[in-house]
């Protein structure tokens, strides 16, 4: 399902990404791990179209996401991508209903439509007695599955996830690994994640070990 090849990635004198190949399948949930410094959250941002690369190709279902720009990139991350990130990123001045049909709204779709799908997922992620609140009004662990939930919301191909758990304690983080697990059963929802976090990794389908700009 995606694809990338002989990722290549420097930022000044510093090479970051030294050439690196990855296929995700649909369905699976990867993990990327190794040492800070090692190009785990550049590769990330790479393929989910937040970075570009000096060389190499990103395939998502066949598209070259690479050679896409402006608002045809815009559109198709919007469309086929979602992420999820440590510091969940809510708009505070919005619901956690609202900040979970942002990118729904964005996509012109029907706003009720999106409503509905924003509350019947708040919910299956236990946060239908949350919806109106808003994010300072949330735990941690709340804040981040209302993040889930928005990554979700235009049913993403794969969902990007760097370092989802980093900002969590033992007992949320757990919930949380056992959230992505939850989704790609209820959903063959397929998740790429950043961690530093054993436990999750190791949950994972398939562990993939960074080191040095490359996968080892």
């Amino acid at each position: 399902m995606l694809t990338a090849t002989n990722i290549h990635k420097r930022y000044g004198t510093v090479e970051v990404l030294k050439g690196v190949d990855i296929t995700i399948n649909k369905g699976e949930v990867v993990s990327i791990v190794g040492p800070s410094g090692s190009g785990k959250s550049t590769l990330l941002h790479i393929l989910g179209t937040l970075d570009k690369p000096d060389n190499g190709e990103v395939l998502l279902h066949s598209q070259h996401i690479t050679k896409l720009q402006g608002n045809a990139l815009s559109s198709f991350r919007n469309k086929h991508i979602g992420f999820v990130f440590q510091f969940h990123h809510l708009l505070p001045e919005f619901s956690a209903l609202e900040n979970v049909c942002i990118p729904g709204w964005l996509r012109s779709k029907n706003k009720a439509e999106v409503k509905a799908k924003a509350t019947e997922l708040l919910t299956i992620l236990g946060l239908s007695h949350r919806i109106d609140n808003k994010p300072n009004q949330l735990s941690g662990g709340e804040q981040q599955r209302v993040a889930v939930a928005r990554a979700l919301i235009n049913s993403p191909d794969i969902v990007f996830a760097d370092e989802p758990t980093g900002n969590l304690d033992t007992a949320n983080a757990k919930e949380l690994h056992q959230l992505f697990f939850d989704l790609r059963k209820q959903f063959q929802q397929t998740f790429l994640i950043v961690t530093h976090n054993e436990d999750l990794a190791q949950l994972s389908d398939r562990v993939l070990q960074m080191k040095d700009g490359k996968i080892v």
